[in-house]
Parts: C-alpha cells; structure tokens; sequence
C-alpha cells in the first residue's frame, strides 16, 4: 500500500466516531459566548465555530462565566451569531515543522503566506504552547556566539543560548538590527516572529532588510497589526515552538521576535475582553504571567541538543525604558541592548548606548585580555558621557583630567568603531582586534 494512501487511512481511523457540539449564545465584540458543551472545555482549548456563510472560524477558550465557554476567535466574526454551531476540536494545538520551511514565510496557524506552495509536514509534533525544559535538565550557556555586529560581539558578548532585550522606542533602528543579526549572525538557523507588524513592513523587511541571503536560513513567522489579538499572540508561541524543533534536531538556533510588547498588547486585549481587571497601565495580570512563560523557553537545550539563542525587542512607549513590560522583560532576560534616539539622531547607527547596555554572561565569556581591552573603552565612553555637556559647551579645560583628556583623544575613533553599515559585517576576531588598535593594546 503507498505510504499516502496508508497516512491517510490513518488519519480517518483516527476520525472521532461523533462530534460534540455546542451553540452560540452571545457575541460581544472580541467574546464570543458559546453553552452546551462547557464540561467538554478547558482554557486553551479549541473549538470551530460553524459561521452563517459557510466558514468554519477556530476559536480558543479564554475563560468561563456563569456556566458558559468565553472563547475568542483567530479569524473573522463575520457571519458569527446566535444558534451558530460550534465543534470542539480534539488534541493541543501543534506545529510540525520540517527543514524544508528554511526559506518559507507562514503565519500563526503554520500556513505558508508566501505564495511558493504548501508546506510539508513532519512527522514530529510540537505542542504550540510548550514548557521549557526543567531548570535542572539544561545544560549551561555555550561558546561565544559571532552575531556580526561588533558593538554587539564586544561590549555586550552574546553566548549560544542566551536570552537578551533590544530596548527602543519607534523609529530608532530596531529592524534594521535584527535584519543584520539574521544575516550576519553564525548560528546555523534563524526563526524570525513579526508580531504585529505593519503590513508594508512585512514585505519590506523580508525582501530588502533580511534578503535572499538571510531568507534561505530562516524561518520567518508573521501575524499583521490587523489580525486578532489571539493570531498576534500565537504568532509568539508559533516562533518559539518552530524553534524548539530545530533545537531538538541538535542545532544552535537565533531566534529573534519583535516585538514582545505588541505581544503583551494582545494579550492585554484578549484578558480585559475576558472580563480580568486592568492593573499596572491597563495590563491585565495575565500578561506579566505570559510573559516568563514565552521567554523562557528560549535558552539552552537538554544534555545532547542544540540551544536557542533568544533577542526580542521591546517597543518602550514615548521611550520611557521603566514602563511595565520592558521592566518586566529586562528582569527575566540575560541581558539588554539599549537603542537611543539622541545617538540616532546624531547619525551614528546601530543606535546603541553602550554604558546603559549589558550582557549578564561577561566577564564570564571572555578571556582576561577581552575584558580588560573591553574595561578600559567603557571607562574612555563613560568619562568622555560625564563630561560631554562641558565639552561641547567649551568649558572643560584641557590638562584639568588626565582621564578625561584621553577620552577626549580616543572618542572620535570609538564613535567610529560603534558605527556599522548595515551590509558590512565584523566578526568576533576582527572586532576584538580593530578596538585594540584603536586604543594602541598589542594583539594578537
């Protein structure tokens, strides 16, 4: 018997014998109320509602009230009314991933979006809302991980597992960023999560940002500011579920997401339609709850699997780096890039404040050579920080600070250093060695 013909037996053997299924009782915006079969749901569980125009559009239940399933949907309510039916669907919701989505764009359903035809599926599946490892099963961080950039490769060392923030505010290069990480970096597979993109962006970021180059290691995951908040939220698990399969095949895989705060935006529609009570700026208790359960399962693999490598930006609101979510996300993350405006604007990019950034694997990474050469720029930036309003007004006085007049001297090449196209790529190495020519230390 062909083994299609044999996959396909078995799926219909596996056919439940009968349906169950409820009715629709209210919708309310977002809620849609469904009764009748509320002892067969639990949170998280899925149903098809059955629309009046003949579309079947996937619900999950947020809650319960008063005897009745809350769910909301991951299509359009249109069509949706009293009396609709509605099937509860069988299993967890799971991704089967293949290498062959390498170079595929999909959105958080797992369904190609990029028009090249459908996707295989493998034969593995991976719960979309999945646990992390156990803290004591994991291995520790790896090697240092080349991520091209080499602000980023020496001031703020990344290692193969680790989990670190781009913090900024809109307009301030956080795309232009990743879309360098995703081509320059030497991990040897990329899952890039775009939750709550602009439309035009998508493409964009996709066709000039990341590339063919980029693209033919990558797996990209979309979900457009104008789908539904629950599409925009499993458009977060389905970027780190795809990850976990490349992980478990034994590869050190990047996963970039941003944004994590239009995340926690959609889960803050999704509790407050669910009735929660708003607390810390309108978020709902749920999304400091969300939050560590997605971005812990980034990180380090089991003994004997690969890792993945987490950088997820976060959107600061009016640039205000202390709001809720990036104080919530700085607390669970191994580190954070800080991008400005004031350094953008002044045309030096990528964006970032190296004395407000930090990465919580160094010194650790780093041999005793790298971070003195590393200690002594930082105290050259941070003497030439505190003195630069003096500076640029005139009023500092050459030969009143030793230290300072050596930042003085060293600034203009370090702020060169910190500069980067974003098609010119630095390893570690050369990285390392052009900022200990810069600042005359013998190397090798």
């Amino acid at each position: 018997m062909p083994a299609d013909v044999a996959r396909l037996l078995d799926d219909i053997n596996a056919l439940p014998d009968y349906r169950r299924f409820g009715r629709v009782t209210a919708v309310l915006g977002l809620l849609v109320e469904v009764g009748g079969i509320e002892k067969e749901l639990s949170v998280g569980g899925r149903c098809i509602v059955e629309s009046r125009d003949g579309r079947r559009v996937p619900c999950e239940v947020v809650g319960f009230r008063q005897g009745r399933a809350l769910m909301m949907s991951l299509g359009s309510l249109d069509g949706v009314g009293l009396g609709c039916r509605a099937l509860v669907a069988d299993g967890q919701p799971a991704v089967y991933p293949t290498d062959a989505w390498l170079g595929r764009v999909i959105n958080a359903l797992g369904e190609p979006v990029d028009g090249k035809g459908p996707l295989p599926k493998g034969p593995i599946g991976i719960p979309i809302r999945n646990t992390p490892p156990s803290a004591h099963s994991r291995v520790r961080v790896g090697q240092k991980l080349d991520l091209g950039i080499r602000a980023i490769n020496t001031f703020l060392t990344c290692c193969r597992g680790q989990r670190m923030g781009i913090f900024a505010g809109s307009g301030v290069g956080k795309s232009s960023v990743m879309s360098m990480l995703a081509k320059f970096s030497a991990a040897e597979v990329a899952v890039i999560g775009l939750i709550g993109e602009r439309g035009r962006e998508l493409q964009e970021f996709i066709v000039e940002d990341l590339g063919e180059e980029g693209l033919a290691r990558a797996v990209v995951v979309c979900a457009t500011s104008d789908e539904p908040p629950l599409m925009r939220r499993q458009a977060a698990y389905m970027t780190l579920a795809v990850s976990e399969y490349f992980r478990d095949q034994g590869r050190d895989v990047l996963c970039m997401m941003d944004s994590v705060t239009r995340f926690a935006m959609a889960q803050r529609e999704i509790g407050l339609s669910a009735g929660e009570p708003p607390t810390t700026k309108g978020y709902p208790p749920t999304v400091f709850a969300e939050l560590p359960k997605l971005l812990e399962r980034a990180g380090p693999g089991v003994a004997g699997s690969g890792s993945i490598t987490g950088l997820f930006t976060v959107l600061v609101e009016g640039d205000d780096h202390n709001e809720p979510i990036a104080d919530a996300v700085r607390g669970i993350l191994d580190g954070h890039i800080v991008l400005e405006r004031q350094i953008g604007e002044r045309g030096r990019y990528p964006a970032i404040n190296i004395l407000r950034s930090v990465s919580r694997t160094m010194p650790g990474c780093n041999s005793q050579p790298e971070n003195e050469l590393v200690g002594r720029a930082r105290r050259l930036l941070s003497a030439y920080d505190n003195m630069a309003e003096m500076i640029r007004l005139g009023a500092y006085r050459r030969g009143t600070d030793p230290q300072v007049d050596e930042a003085i001297h060293y600034n203009p090449a370090l702020e060169a250093f910190l500069k980067q196209g974003k098609r010119e790529a630095t390893d570690l190495a050369t990285g390392y060695a052009q900022l200990a020519e810069i600042l005359g230390v013998p190397w090798s």
